[in-house]
């Protein structure tokens, strides 16, 4: 048995790739010199697998600044990119409304990302999708047509094979599938109405959306209803409020809602503030309709608020409270 240690995570099955620096080589830092010998990776990302044991230098657990030079031998243990774990199956609980041959639609909880992207490679519920539905893996993104923000919970649908996905992508062009939304803002907010203005890229905030002299904007449209008012934690005005998409913008709500300065209770990136612990922005998708690509009926799903969103209800001392059918 080998002396040598294996670095965390790897094994003799997966055999290093082996470096041995020739007499011309200039002594400088690790992280550049593998920089150099494998231009394919970042030096941030070769930064990480040294510090996380995945470089030997002369059979010994290499550092980052540690010099190195004429002679040494390297052993460098590749690791897979996060991107890497984007379309694996993981075993992610589904809640799981309705479902047919052609669609599934499911209640997603907040907190859990939709699909994969930068910073967040899985965990998602694409890799949920691939593990309970494996055939999934042959339509593009998993069957996912529209997303919902990785804090907002409540109902969307995805396509079970392609005809279906192609189906249900041309009614939300179409501006015919019907999504309804409860969220719960700031300030008092007497009258319905509708936001139509184009969204776009925030210039000064790349992570926002913006209505002001965005970058790129599309249009968007919100339709918005009071449900009912009144008081959180000191007497802080909020409004339970409906609100119907015609189309479906990154941050939709949450910017349209912002424009009319009336932020989402919890929506800290828009404005708004964590009353009574409010840990996310309070908004959950509680309808869906849309026509079957089997029979041409048009399907009605809703579901109930989710524990944390009722939980503020609760707290608030309504001045004019809304009616349970509209909750």
């Amino acid at each position: 048995m080998s002396d040598t240690p294996i670095p965390k995570e790897s094994s003799e099955l997966d055999p290093p790739l082996e470096f041995n620096l020739p007499v011309s080589t200039v002594s400088d830092r690790l992280d550049k010199v593998l920089a150099a010998l494998l231009p394919d990776h970042s030096r941030s990302r070769l930064q990480t697998w040294i510090t996380d044991g995945h470089v030997l230098v002369n059979g010994q657990p290499a550092r980052t600044r540690q010099l190195v030079g004429a002679g040494d031998t390297l052993q460098v243990w590749e690791q897979q990119l996060p991107e890497s774990q984007a379309f694996v199956p993981q075993a992610i609980p589904l809640h799981i409304v309705a479902s047919s041959p052609d669609w599934l639609v499911i209640n997603k909880p907040a907190g859990l990302v939709t699909h994969p992207g930068a910073g967040n490679w899985q965990g998602t519920l694409l890799n949920a999708l691939l593990f309970h539905y494996p055939e999934l893996a042959h339509v593009p993104r998993a069957g996912i047509v529209h997303r919902l923000d990785k804090d907002t919970s409540g109902l969307l649908v995805v396509a079970r094979h392609d005809k279906a996905q192609t189906h249900l992508v041309r009614q939300l062009q179409a501006r015919t599938v019907h999504r309804e939304y409860r969220a719960l803002v700031h300030g008092h907010l007497s009258v319905e109405g509708t936001v139509d203005q184009p969204i776009g890229r925030d210039p000064r905030v790349p992570v926002r959306m913006a209505v002001s002299s965005p970058v790129a904007p599309k249009p968007a449209v919100t339709h918005y209803k009071p449900l009912g008012r009144g008081y959180l934690d000191n007497r802080q005005p909020v409004t339970l409020v409906m609100c119907r998409l015609e189309t479906g913008r990154t941050h939709q709500i949450r910017v349209h809602m912002t424009s009319l300065g009336h932020p989402l209770v919890g929506d800290v990136l828009y404005g708004g503030r964590a009353v009574c612990n409010a840990s996310r922005q309070m908004l959950h998708a509680a309808a869906l309709a849309f026509v079957d690509p089997a029979s041409g009926q048009e399907l009605a799903f809703t579901v109930p608020l989710p524990d944390d969103f009722q939980g503020l209800l609760d707290q608030i001392d309504w001045l004019c409270p809304p009616s349970d059918d509209l909750i």
